[in-house]
């Protein structure tokens, strides 16, 4: 029988919290002119990053568009932010590059409906704080490894070769920048070199003058009218659809589905990451109302689910993007809507001008862009941080140009929890400490052990090993109460260090057992191992004082 959903409140009432309420667009009409402002501000600077993602990703200008719409759409109604803009990123082109060489831009509307699933199943199983774990260093370390490989994939457009005429290129986008290096016609690159090198200039010195003004657009229009009124060579954009394609199943196969499964997971994993750090972001900006991250990664999947129906790729948050709509003066969803509305005109109206945009061009921003996310500013206060810092950043750095952004995030998880258990063991210890109070006699017979930090299974064997008794002791106190974290390992240790001090002859107290710690040692033993029942205390002085008894009666 099915379950009566009247009955199940608190499961119904979870699912309504992750859709849309007419609470996200609170304010409006009264925020109108600045939502409609901020959205058209950032559809200017997203169409030439949405066309410059498409190409660099392998998949094209068209999908980077229809995934600036369609995606910015579908999470600006869907999504956890109110202020989060969505699409086509450099994060997104850095994964999904080798993807397309290796399956075929045929194989990217798939992805995106794989990994779409994926990430929305992670918002309805409420997973969104979980990028909360992720250590600073490594989201630093990752962000400047995307940043180096989209520099690195912009060579060869950036020396005339955009399509691979230098042969047949390696994945790696370090590996394909050399071999286009090596096999480049140095004349005739002199002239894409210029267009990069204006674009940039553009984008770096414009905000100096007159930092209200979208850069990346002027810089795109100015090559591109120049390209077209000087006739220069330059390879182009090319011919662009005058409306959306209509909405399609991919053709797919059991056989594509399996081997697209792990790259479906590494881009899921991607998006999720990537949102949620944007939308943490936007939401320490400026106060635009409350961030769900479980809403989150519902909204994106739902959009990259939407955008591969339309034959676009997986999209996320994009930082910059969103960065621009709050700055911009966003107060709701609405200008994320504009700014999808706004390039659906763009690709109504004017794709024949777009069509003609110099590829050169294109990889200027996207160099700009990579440029901007190595910022030196972070890595000094990284290295600042101190060595575990620095060795997580460069570590994360090193893989994520190396291998992939998920391999990157993995390791750099792997090796923080490996610094954060040696920290933690570095910080537990067991400390002989004098008897409290006046001298008695019998009292050198007594040995009092203070138990600091955490018993875990990284730092048991050590804990245990600095008790150690000197000959001639008959009694000894455990002082538990300084103990913050207290694993399985960790009791069972406790209780075999109780268990051989008995054996060896001294008897054991134990003082101060922690409420939260106390079924835990009960079950693994510690309190069955000790001689009497009345050998645990709650305080010091009734501990030292039976202590002090058994001395005297030589037991």
């Amino acid at each position: 029988m099915g379950r009566d959903p009247a009955r199940h409140p608190g499961a119904l009432g979870a699912l309504r919290s992750l859709l849309p309420t007419a609470a996200d667009y609170r304010g409006f009409p009264r925020t109108l002119r600045s939502d409609l402002l901020a959205g058209v501000t950032v559809g200017i600077v997203a169409l030439p990053l949405a066309l410059a993602f498409g190409v660099s990703s392998g998949v094209g200008a068209e999908a980077g568009l229809v995934t600036a719409i369609v995606a910015g759409l579908i999470a600006a109604v869907f999504g956890g932010s109110n202020v989060q803009v969505s699409g086509p990123t450099g994060a997104m082109v850095v994964v999904l590059a080798p993807i397309v060489a290796a399956h075929g831009v045929g194989a990217v509307a798939i992805l995106s409906l794989m990994a779409g699933a994926l990430v929305a199943v992670a918002g309805l199983l409420r997973l969104g704080r979980a990028v909360g774990f992720i250590p600073w260093p490594v989201i630093e370390g990752f962000t400047a490894g995307i940043g180096v490989i989209i520099f690195l994939q912009q060579v060869p457009a950036a020396l005339g070769d955009p399509g691979g005429g230098a042969g047949e290129r390696s994945t790696s986008a370090a590996v394909a920048a050399w071999q286009t290096l090596l096999a480049t016609d140095w004349a005739a690159a002199i002239l894409p070199l210029a267009v990069v090198l204006a674009v940039a200039l553009v984008m770096i010195l414009l905000p100096r003058i007159a930092p209200a003004i979208p850069a990346s657009f002027v810089a795109i229009l100015l090559v591109s009218i120049v390209s077209v009124v000087a006739g220069l060579p330059l390879a182009t954009i090319g011919e662009l659809p005058r409306s959306l394609p209509l909405p399609a199943l991919p053709e797919f196969s059991p056989g594509a589905l399996a081997s697209l499964a792990g790259p479906a997971v590494a881009v899921a994993a991607l998006a999720a990451i990537e949102s949620l750090l944007s939308a943490r972001v936007a939401a320490t900006m400026r106060d635009t109302g409350r961030f769900d991250p479980d809403r989150e990664l519902l909204g994106q999947g739902l959009a990259s689910i939407a955008s591969g129906l339309f034959g676009g790729m997986p999209a996320t948050g994009a930082i910059a993007r969103t960065a621009v709509n709050v700055r911009s003066g966003a107060r709701t969803r609405l200008a994320a809507i504009v700014h999808s509305v706004f390039l659906l005109l763009i690709v109504l109206l004017l794709g024949n001008l777009v069509s003609r945009i110099p590829l050169a061009a294109l990889a200027g921003v996207l160099v700009v862009t990579a440029l901007r996310m190595v910022a030196p500013s972070t890595i000094r206060r990284v290295l600042r941080a101190g060595r575990a810092s620095t060795l997580l950043f460069f570590l994360t750095l090193g893989v994520t140009v190396a291998f992939d952004l998920v391999v990157a995030v993995v390791a750099g998880l792997a090796v923080a929890a490996v610094l954060a258990l040696r920290a933690l063991s570095l910080a537990s210890g067991a400390e002989r400490q004098p008897l409290p109070g006046e001298p008695a006699p019998g009292d050198e017979r007594i040995a009092l052990f203070q138990l600091r930090g955490s018993l875990y299974f990284g730092a048991a064997e050590r804990l245990v090993d600095d008790i150690l008794t000197e000959p001639g002791v008959d009694v000894v106190i455990l002082r538990l109460s300084g103990l913050q974290l207290v694993d399985a390992t960790g009791a069972n240790a406790l209780a075999g260090l109780v268990s051989d001090l008995e054996r060896r002859g001294a008897t054991v107290l134990i003082k101060g057992i922690r409420p939260e710690h106390r079924l835990l040692l009960e079950r693994v033993g510690v309190i069955s191992s000790l001689r009497h029942p009345n050998h645990l205390f709650a305080e010091l002085d009734p501990a030292l004082a039976h202590a002090r008894s058994h001395v005297a009666r030589g037991e």
